[in-house]
């Protein structure tokens, strides 16, 4: 019996929003007023387009784009605990959930070799057009009323459970690690003996303690990290159990 692992990436795997730290590369590293406002809730992929085209008429090109985004720290303890996982790789599957964008990911891992340590990462596809455009598209479309148009992350986790359940895998334990309010419906996805692993002062934690206050709490249990060093200490509990 194995554990999965289920990591956000933004803020939880690296400390920054990644598409706010590409901003970095646009002239005098602000976007103009136009453009920031012209954001939409629930329409971030198409909001970054925008974003992209601005950078690569500003004659961003690619390279000097991971150049940058190689440059993003990762969260306090997260290198270790990678490395732990990597370590371990007997007893945990281990993907990414993200709503940031397959090459901005693939870049970071990469660059730090971690790209081994997870199975499958589900983020918005994104590709460098012949132009030297970076596109972005919706990871899938749903019809779930709580996520982003681009991605319900509670939809993504389900269909990755079925799909390893079809090939006999059945996890003892499911560890969901994130930040994010879009983290919120694939955690009310996770049974009594699964972990909600939160980040301490971020979105999801104060959602979560919302609804045990409003006495709903989630069915799975709820532990809150600041460091990831706190997550490699659950972990190192489960393997010893």
């Amino acid at each position: 019996m194995k554990f999965l692992l289920v990591f956000d990436f933004d803020h939880t795997i690296i400390d920054e929003n990644s598409d706010t730290w590409i901003v970095k590369c646009a002239p005098e590293q602000k976007l103009p007023n136009g453009l920031r406002n012209s954001y939409q809730p629930g329409h971030w992929t198409e909001y970054m387009g925008r974003v992209f085209v601005y950078l690569r008429e500003n004659g961003v090109k690619e390279d000097e784009m991971k150049r940058t985004m190689t440059t993003i720290p990762f969260t306090a303890g997260m290198v270790d605990l990678l490395g732990f996982i990597g370590d371990n790789k007997e007893l945990f599957d281990c993907i990414i959930v993200s709503d940031s964008n397959a090459v901005f990911i693939d870049w970071i891992l990469k660059a730090a070799d971690f790209h081994k340590v997870f199975d499958e990462v589900f983020t918005n596809p994104a590709a460098f057009s012949s132009t030297g455009y970076l596109t972005v598209q919706n990871f899938h479309s749903h019809h779930c009323a709580k996520c982003p148009e681009n991605l319900c992350k509670r939809k993504v986790l389900k269909q990755f459970i079925d799909k390893q359940l079809e090939q006999g895998v059945c996890y003892a334990r499911i560890v969901y690690i994130g930040d994010g309010g879009n983290d919120l419906c694939p955690v009310t996805f996770l049974k009594k003996d699964d972990i909600a692993m939160p980040r301490q002062g971020y979105t999801l934690e104060k959602k979560l303690s919302q609804l045990a206050q409003d006495l709903n709490p989630v069915e799975c249990s709820v532990l809150v990290w600041s460091s990831a060093t706190d997550i490699m200490s659950y972990l190192k509990l489960l393997t010893q159990e």
